[in-house]
């Protein structure tokens, strides 16, 4: 935790260290724009496989093979971390990597069950399942389904962009908070207990009951404490496949000395044999709205973590990617997984480090690591049956403990502390309300922060700067001339309805606090970006009321696209074409030309008139 949380900040330390810069002539081309080459444009993968070199083959098959060896044992752990039996983690693994290889358009990212959703499906699937396996399977199922169709709607309507507005410290709020949750859903498991309790107090109070009780099953403990160890251990070494080991040795260990019969320590089972068929996954209409909501904030969350992993590694590749599809592909893995037994999934800032480590040229590293899985439920299904459960929790709390980010924290603290507490706000959302109704709370506190800017902004009065361009703020320029009978006012945000009576009244005050009789009052509107009718109409009255003391009201700098809604309002032929200046020394010179006033400019001064 000495570095930026590698979900949020793309996986940094983890591509430096596994990072193979690619062979020269071997970078795919950039994938076809959007509104081009037809349907195929929403096929990457088919447009990838018409470029693929059979040099490549040999790289995709070692790193699936590699791959495989993580996909298993922690989709099994995230199927039980989210509530449903472990075999479904594998079929919520194979199915979504075969999807995505087709409609993904990032060549390396690896997509399956993930750690930071596992406490959002868990929040919905428990309540309402009740115990009953089978019905929570259709509910995450359905969770998948219903994020799925948001993801592709979304990506179809093209707001890839909506995940820009979680700011950083907002991210690692909501972030922090469903680490918590998810230490706090395994921690049992480690223990070998269970507990009822829903909620962080009421868990970890639980938690601390039972071990006062003596509840603790020593053997299962030990176990799992060691996997944990082992696994961070590990984690210092990138190409060493850290969690296979640990996972494997506790299994052996529980094997050999019948551990299962004779210390209880519970273990995984023999899985069934086979592989997922098709199934439409059935609920009750009561538990609809919850499904929805669940499903909503799982594809927000799988999207905010996609986007930022895609994002870094085509930086990284040199291989562009379009956010929109990346939406799209994602969708189209998750209705995949809903169809066929699976759950709600992301893609891995774990797992997608490890592929690309072992020299994964494109999607076909998926597919290979979806054939070998499958290969496996048919032929070897009995293979993890002494896999622990307490090591399976000791595989979701390592992955929990890297959700966490406290370093960069303590650097906003120390930058911007309103931005800090934020953090801390969302942060307590998810912890204290439950992963779902925490993320809504940081959804609403990012669309606050994103529009108080707007609602609230910066304005200055500008002056004339000896020896300096331009004009400047007056309060951080006191030597600044004012122009008499002139009021220069920046305006630093769109006008729109929720900052226009403001804009009014520092119009206003910015004229009551001239010290000679203002004439013109000129907007300097080049960082207005828009205008609504509200703010139209807050101009109109503006225009009255300065009209009747005798002052013009112009713009300088207003950008094309913002004359044109004024031309639309109706407002641009209300105010003249002549009150719209290009420049701020245009609106000057008018000024000057229109009223004779003693102003000599800077650049316009002789020795003499220095003195």
């Amino acid at each position: 935790m000495t570095s930026p949380n590698p979900r949020i900040e793309g996986t940094q330390a983890s591509l430096e260290s596994v990072h193979t810069p690619p062979e020269p002539g071997r970078l795919l081309r950039p994938p076809t724009p959007a509104g081009r080459g037809g349907w195929l444009r929403w096929l990457p993968g088919l447009q990838i496989l018409r470029q693929y070199e059979s040099s490549w083959f040999r790289h995709d098959l070692f790193a699936g093979l590699v791959l495989t060896t993580m996909l298993v044992p922690v989709g099994v752990a995230y199927a039980e971390a989210s509530g449903v039996p472990g075999i479904y983690g594998l079929y919520a693994t194979i199915v979504p990597l075969l999807a995505y290889a087709l409609f993904g358009p990032s060549r390396i990212l690896v997509l399956g069950p993930d750690s930071a959703l596992a406490s959002v499906i868990l929040a919905v699937v428990l309540p309402l399942s009740a115990g009953d396996a089978q019905r929570a399977v259709a509910l995450a199922g359905m969770m998948a389904i219903i994020s799925g169709v948001v993801c592709i709607a979304a990506g179809l309507a093209r707001l890839g962009f909506v995940t820009e507005l979680l700011s950083k410290p907002i991210r690692y709020g909501y972030m922090n908070g469903i680490a918590l949750t998810v230490l706090l859903s395994q921690i049992p498991k480690m223990f070998g207990f269970s507990i009822p309790a829903a909620g962080p107090l009421r868990q970890m109070w639980a938690i601390i009951q039972q071990v006062l009780a003596g509840r603790t099953n020593v053997v299962a403990l030990a176990i799992g404490a060691s996997t944990l160890g082992l696994i961070l251990l590990l984690k210092r070494r990138p190409r060493v496949p850290g969690i296979l080991i640990a996972v494997v040795a506790a299994t052996v260990v529980v094997g050999v000395l019948d551990l299962a019969t004779r210390a209880r320590v519970s273990v995984l089972g023999p899985l069934p044999q086979g592989l997922p068929t098709p199934t439409l996954p059935l609920i009750r209409f009561d538990d609809l709205m919850s499904i929805l909501i669940g499903g909503v904030a799982v594809a927000l969350v799988s999207f905010a973590d996609t986007s930022v992993l895609s994002r870094t590694y085509a930086a990284r590749l040199r291989t562009p990617v379009d956010p929109n599809q990346e939406m799209v592909g994602l969708g189209v893995a998750n209705l995949a997984a809903g169809f066929f037994q699976g759950f709600p999934i992301s893609s891995s800032s774990s797992r997608t480090p490890v592929a690309e480590a072992a020299g994964a040229r494109t999607q076909l590293t998926g597919v290979v690591g979806a054939l070998a899985i499958a290969l496996l439920l048919v032929l070897a299904p009995a293979l993890l049956q002494y896999l622990p459960n307490t090591a399976l929790a000791a595989v979701v709390i390592a992955s929990a403990i890297g959700l966490i980010e406290v370093s960069d924290l303590r650097r906003i603290y120390r930058i911007q502390r309103w931005e800090f507490w934020l953090s801390i706000v969302c942060f307590v959302g998810v912890a204290v309300l439950g992963a779902v109704p925490g993320i809504a709370l940081a959804i609403v506190i990012a669309v606050i922060e994103f529009l108080w800017d707007g609602w609230r902004p910066h304005s200055a009065v500008l002056g004339r700067v000896d020896s300096v361009h331009g004009y400047h703020d007056i309060t951080r320029y006191p030597q600044a001339r004012l122009i008499p009978g002139l009021v220069l006012l920046r305006w630093d945000a769109p006008l729109f309805f929720a900052n226009a009576e403001l804009f009014h009244d520092r119009v206003l005050d910015a004229v009551a606090s001239s010290l000679t009789p203002v004439h013109w009052l000129v907007v300097a509107a080049e960082p207005v970006t828009s205008v609504d009718v509200t703010a139209a109409d807050v101009i109109y009255e503006l225009d009255d009321t300065l009209h009747a003391a005798g002052i013009e009201l112009c713009f300088a700098e207003m950008k094309d696209p913002v004359k044109d809604k004024l031309k639309r309002f109706g407002l641009f032929t209300r105010l003249g074409e002549k009150t719209f200046f290009a420049t701020l020394d245009e609106a000057v010179s008018a000024y000057l030309e229109a009223h004779r006033v003693e102003w000599v400019d800077w650049k316009d001064r002789t020795p003499t008139d220095d003195g």
